[in-house]
């Protein structure tokens, strides 16, 4: 039998008890996405009883309830007893004067169906010494902060509601300004690894998730491909996070642009 209290691990309780996804799910249509195995791995290994209660509208206690026939044993200390288990902030968050943090709102862009990222470098780039970038968002940019943490970037997101989230990114000393990602040459010999791995494809649509889906996909599908197979991706915009994540993974690929708002991808290993 498993303990729960406010502080427990969503994922930790799906782990105990898959049956408990169609549960929690049923206490708020927010948690409607959990059934999504990508966004669940994403999300519920990092968000407690209590976050989950905030974002669903709804008290820990309607959780306990929920969860206690499943088996589960509830820990009897009041919510309000215990403290929400956070990431803890940064120091360079702790310590900036407001005036040095950046703010950069991503939504509009997003919604319009446009990839922030060059809007985003660009403000990256421009960063002065003890300033301080936020991105406000609808999800946390895990891709981004990867991406950036590769170049000596610290970030920090908070996890405000459902639809807020405030990514906060640092340019350390000695930090080398962060470049757009060329994509000049990823088209050369499309049609010889289409070829080469006719027969042996794996093939993903990932064009009607939302960031950051698409990535974490990938990154899931490419981490099970086999060293004789290649993965076949349908997508609507080059996914410039992912191309150094690639590299990184002695991955190749070769990128076909077909039309506007439709990319084809091969990934095949070195």
């Amino acid at each position: 039998m498993m303990t729960i209290n406010a502080n427990t691990k969503i994922g930790a309780i799906l782990k105990r008890h898959p049956a408990a996804l169609d549960v929690i799910v049923g206490i708020s249509p927010k948690f409607e996405k959990l059934r999504n195995p990508i966004l669940r791995k994403l999300m519920a290994g990092r968000a407690s009883i209590a976050m989950a209660s905030k974002i669903g509208g709804c008290s820990v206690d309607v959780f306990f309830s929920r969860l206690e026939p499943l088996g589960f044993e509830v820990d009897k200390v009041k919510p309000s007893e215990e403290k929400e288990d956070i990431k803890e902030v940064p120091e360079f968050l702790r310590n900036v004067k407001p005036e040095k943090i950046i703010k950069l709102d991503v939504r509009p862009v997003i919604e319009g169906g446009e990839d922030p990222l060059n809007i985003i470098l660009g403000k990256i780039k421009g960063l002065q010494t003890g300033q301080v970038l936020e991105i406000i968002n609808t999800f946390e940019p895990a891709p981004l902060m990867l991406l950036l943490k590769k170049q000596g970037f610290e970030s920090h997101a908070e996890i405000i509601n459902d639809n807020l989230v405030q990514t906060y990114f640092y340019k350390t000393s000695g930090t080398k300004p962060a470049e757009a990602i060329s994509t000049e040459h990823s088209s050369a010999g499309w049609d010889e690894v289409l070829q080469q791995y006719e027969k042996k494809l794996q093939t993903i649509d990932v064009r009607w998730m939302e960031m950051p889906l698409p990535m974490m996909t990938i990154l899931e599908a490419v981490h099970k491909l086999p060293a004789d197979e290649a993965l076949f991706v349908y997508h609507k915009r080059i996914p410039v996070f992912l191309l150094p994540e690639l590299k990184e993974r002695k991955l190749d690929y070769r990128i076909k642009e077909i039309s506007d708002g439709e990319v084809h991808l091969l990934i095949f290993k070195l």
